[in-house]
């Protein structure tokens, strides 16, 4: 059956996500293992116990979330689970990536703590702000972005009629009252940065740089980039750097890489990491589309159940 892995992003982060993985699979424990030495601090202690207001600090939360879900992707691929398609919400990109082989582990956790460490250091707190605004499309977003003085712009196509938006806090208040007024629900965000808007351009050229010396690796399987939800069979390392550091600074297409792969016949949809919010958005787009989350434990054993099922004898 065509599988497609989707790797979750920030903001669906918890104190005790991922205890059914290391508590069950020895190959997850060796996964949190391998964070804690790249890191050179115990995560897997503040992934499972807290406190969360540390957890919830992005230079924590980005290497925490990315862990989780690649202790996910090593029981799926212990049990010879081989995927048509990754990809991952903004920092899951990270983790499709290394199911991917294109990066380390080891690698990716850290490059995950320095992207936080770069993100948050880009702008000052109380300068940046974050809305959803649904029962909107795309192009009124836009033109209300658009319309108001001072960053503000789309940083996250998540589904038809969801979409988010990021910049100064003025102007985004300002564009989220213009769409209130004109119908839109708007629900602002508790993010510690603006992300995914020209307002971390200094993140950017840091993350670039630190990427120059990380090796990138051959994709095992294809995998679809945030920047431009492109299905990518192959990519060179300058390719994939590229997108990583583009990623940063510019929106999330989620919907585009979802319908990517609806298009390309995919049969059912795996959620690695906390939540399960890629699959709410995959929804949005196909109601009766077959997922689960490995973050659900009835829904992980039966999805290990069908992987055993498959098996040959």
């Amino acid at each position: 059956m065509r599988t497609a892995l989707l790797f979750a992003g920030q903001a669906t982060q918890y104190v005790g996500m991922g205890r059914q993985l290391h508590e069950r699979f020895p190959e997850a424990r060796a996964v949190f293992a391998t964070a804690d030495d790249a890191l050179g601090f115990d995560l897997t202690s503040l992934i499972l116990s807290g406190p969360e207001a540390l957890l919830n600090l992005t230079e924590n939360t980005q290497p925490a979330v990315l862990t989780v879900a690649c202790a996910g992707w090593a029981v799926l691929g212990a049990r010879g689970v081989r995927p048509t398609v990754v990809a991952g919400h903004s920092l899951g990109e990270f983790g499709a990536l290394v199911s991917a082989g294109a990066l380390t582990f080891a690698d990716a956790v850290r490059l995950c703590r320095q992207r936080g460490q770069f993100m948050q250091a880009a702008v000052a707190p109380g300068q940046g702000a974050m809305a959803a605004i649904q029962r909107a499309d795309e192009a009124a977003v836009e033109a209300a972005c658009a319309a108001v003085p001072g960053i503000c712009e789309p940083a996250a196509y998540n589904a038809p009629q969801l979409t988010v938006i990021s910049g100064e806090a003025a102007a985004v208040a300002a564009a989220a009252a213009r769409l209130e007024a004109e119908g839109a629900m708007v629900t602002p965000l508790t993010v510690s940065a603006p992300f995914h808007c020209s307002l971390l351009a200094p993140a950017a050229a840091a993350l670039a740089e630190r990427l120059a010396s990380v090796p990138i690796g051959p994709l095992a399987h294809p995998y679809i980039a945030n920047v431009d939800a492109a299905w990518l069979d192959a990519a060179s390392p300058a390719e994939i750097r590229d997108r990583l550091v583009r990623q940063v600074t510019a929106p999330v297409r989620w919907k585009d890489t979802l319908q990517a792969m609806l298009d390309r016949g995919i049969e059912r949809f795996w959620h690695l990491g906390p939540g399960r919010s890629n699959l709410t958005h995959l929804k949005r787009l196909a109601r009766k589309a077959k997922a689960a989350t490995l973050d659900e434990a009835a829904e992980l054993d039966a999805l290990l159940a069908e992987i055993d099922g498959c098996r040959p004898n």
